[in-house]
């Protein structure tokens, strides 16, 4: 696409809502016009040549292998440039190229064929494997797995995943029967991985998920999952991050009807779900993935070094190829279509924004790095727009809310912004910069060098106008290698001192009042929504690591021990139900919907932290030795508050030191003062523990 006149004060109009949100992108408006004009160029040809946006991404419904049950017959459609011949084959045939021949529907590497029933059935049986086989101009004949094949399984007699035609019974097929949630609270999302899913040192299965893990998150009080390693991967440590077939969900845990299964029943519980999506990258296998697909090494991605990621060993694709806008808006239409979810979580957003992918490079803030044409790669951001603008008609066409996420390091301006206004579109970003904060300060300092200054800004800086998504740890300090929070917090004592019936070491009960501490106080003041790797909200005790030639194909790390919670003799459960108390104290109150909290003390020799967001009063004692009696805080509303929040509870593994119920069997009140304090207009007094964390609410006013 090219590049365009941006003076005019229409085009302004463009972005008007980011130039609102943030004067200072004025001087690169010219950058920002361009992203948005060349999106309304790509939107307008596709209106042209596909009628509509949301049409162009429907064509799943026509590419691939489909089933007619009324007519039984089967239609094939392959976009397949720079061949001589295109032929469908598989054990319904005995593999023969020349049985079942596509026809150039046009010049523009179309091939079609449909193949009309025998005896009154389809030619190819259900769940059969298939292939497409294909004349190069060389005279090579090659076979592929077709790239809109939705069931692919590993072979028996090689490494590789055979494609299947999937075509069950209408009567088979799984129905869905609950409406997908409404949810009005902020969103709580817990990250999941199927396969590891079960304390058994095994492959976890959809089944297993829905009917054992979700009453799980349900309880917790989460009200969004986000599934990873589904888009199918023939490397099952990849952690799903090489995908070879995208429109196919990985059969290692189970069918499609499966997976549907799952999904139906978490909006019965009222739970959404969110897919993690891999278009920044695809796996560079042949045989069974998209690269190489018809002969060549531009099949839907970049030719030569600029379609290679070299860190990743994957291939890039070319957001600037018509029929690769087609593939990647297809496969989200059709996750969202096909079997129910709820939105996206956008895998390696920095590696698509920027041409250099982010590799060894440290983004400072500095806005030029965002708007250089010769660092920023406006073809993927034109992408991402496309996939907004698509999801936005999907959401207004159906009634349904559909959320997206990127994974991005950079802190690319305008990223969660609406088109409407200006931006690429994203609902949310993820924080990444806490994580990395938390594990720095429990890797190198004291309880007692930590800079509560720091903490607050690390958690508070984000754009504003443009929602985060906060959270302590997620799977990537959980993979062996690296430490999750409990791991450098108690990995001395896990496996020895985690039973009640043993002595409370001081590891542990530091472990344990930390591990609270650090997660209330991300939840609460981190961002506009907050999300756990499953295991991590109770502490798990080992890492997690996928079979592998280095771990001698081991399952004994890849896996939740979900049975430690249920085992009333260990403290894991103390971690769980403060987890959930922590989730359910949004439910009923809101924070994460709210606006961003305000700080009214950060007191470095004390250790304590205090601030105010959505009527909630918190109060943080991080010092590792002195509790306050009696301690002074600012808060702005006057009146009677209670405790809806005690970290201390012995219910939560804490010591009982705050006795919430007087002896009358009163719950315990706090009476503010007409006394200015930390530029707040009264204060009150409280008595907060070492390491404890308290919440207070405003009960009545005065």
């Amino acid at each position: 696409m090219s590049q365009f006149n941006s003076d005019s004060s229409a085009s302004k109009d463009l972005i008007k809502g980011a130039l609102d949100v943030d004067p200072w992108l004025e001087p690169f408006s010219p950058q920002l016009i361009n992203r948005q004009l060349q999106f309304k160029e790509w939107h307008e040809s596709l209106l042209k040549s596909e009628k509509s946006l949301d049409s162009f991404a429907s064509s799943y419904e026509k590419y691939g292998v489909h089933a007619d049950w009324n007519t039984k017959q089967i239609t094939v459609t392959q976009y397949v440039p720079d061949v001589k011949e295109v032929s469908i084959v598989g054990d319904f045939n005995h593999w023969n190229p020349n049985s079942h021949k596509l026809g150039q529907a046009n010049n523009f590497g179309l091939w079609s064929l449909t193949i009309d029933a025998v005896d009154g059935e389809f030619v190819i049986p259900h769940d059969s494997r298939y292939k497409i086989s294909m004349l190069l101009p060389s005279g090579e004949r090659i076979y592929r797995l077709d790239p809109w094949v939705i069931r692919a399984t590993p072979s028996t007699e090689n490494t590789l995943y055979e494609g299947r035609f999937w075509n069950p019974n209408p009567s088979d097929v799984y129905k869905r029967k609950t409406p997908r949630p409404k949810n009005k609270d902020g969103i709580k999302i817990y990250e999941a991985h199927v396969g590891i899913s079960t304390p058994e040192a095994k492959v976890g299965s959809y089944k297993n998920f829905t009917t054992k893990i979700l009453p799980i998150i349900h309880r917790l009080g989460y009200n969004t999952i986000q599934l990873m390693a589904v888009m199918e991967h023939a490397y099952y440590a990849s952690f799903g991050y090489q995908v070879t077939n995208f429109f196919a969900a990985s059969s290692r845990f189970g069918s499609p009807e499966d997976l549907k299964e799952l999904i139906d029943e978490a909006h019965r519980l009222g739970i959404s779900v969110l897919l993690d999506v891999v278009h920044s990258h695809s796996s560079k296998n042949v045989e069974d993935g998209l690269n190489m697909f018809n002969g060549t090494d531009h099949y839907l991605f970049h030719g030569g070094a600029k379609g290679n990621h070299d860190l990743w060993d994957s291939r890039l694709f070319n957001y600037s190829n018509y029929e690769t806008l087609r593939f990647l808006l297809s496969n989200l239409k059709f996750y969202i279509e096909f079997y129910g979810f709820d939105g996206f979580r956008f895998d390696g957003v920095t590696s698509m924004l920027y041409k250099h992918h982010g590799l060894s490079y440290g983004f400072s803030g500095d806005y030029n790095e965002y708007f250089n044409p010769d660092l920023v790669d406006n073809d993927a951001i034109t992408y991402l727009i496309l996939a907004h603008k698509l999801l936005d008609e999907i959401s207004i066409r159906e009634d349904i809310t559909l959320t997206t996420i990127a994974e991005d390091v950079s802190g690319m301006p305008t990223l969660c912004l609406p088109v409407n206004k200006g931006g690429i579109g994203f609902d949310y970003r993820l924080s990444m910069a806490i994580p990395d904060m938390w594990i720095k300060i429990l890797k190198h300092l004291t309880d007692e060098q930590w800079d509560l200054g720091l903490i607050v800004h690390t958690l508070t800086n984000r754009r504003y106008g443009e929602k985060c998504i906060s959270y302590c740890e997620s799977h990537d300090q959980a993979l062996v290698g690296d430490k999750t929070i409990a791991f450098w917090l108690m990995d001395k004592e896990m496996y020895t001192n985690m039973s009640v019936l043993t002595e409370l070491t001081p590891v542990i009960d530091r472990g344990i009042s930390l591990h609270k501490l650090i997660r209330l106080l991300t939840f609460s003041l981190g961002g506009e929504g907050y999300l756990t790797f499953e295991g991590n909200e109770f502490g798990h005790p080992e890492w997690l690591d996928f079979p592998r030639v280095g771990n001698d194909e081991s399952y004994h790390y890849a896996r939740r021990q979900f049975n430690l919670i249920e085992d009333d003799l260990l403290r894991y459960k103390f971690l769980f139900e403060f987890d959930a108390a922590m989730q359910h104290l949004d439910t009923k109150y809101n924070i994460l919907l709210s606006q961003q909290a305000y700080v009214s003390l950060k007191h470095e020799g004390d250790k304590v932290l205090v601030f105010e967001r959505n009527g909630l009063l918190f109060i943080f004692n991080f010092n590792s030795t002195q509790s306050f009696p009696d301690y002074k805080v600012g808060v702005e509303s006057p009146g009677v508050y209670q405790i809806v929040l005690n970290s201390d509870d012995p219910k939560f593994g804490g010591h009982g030191r705050i006795e919430e119920v007087t002896s009358t069997g009163e719950k315990l009140q706090f009476f503010t003062n007409n006394d200015p304090w930390n530029n707040r207009a009264n204060s009150l007094f409280v008595y907060i523990p070492s390491r404890t964390a308290i919440v207070l609410q405003l009960k009545d006013r005065v």
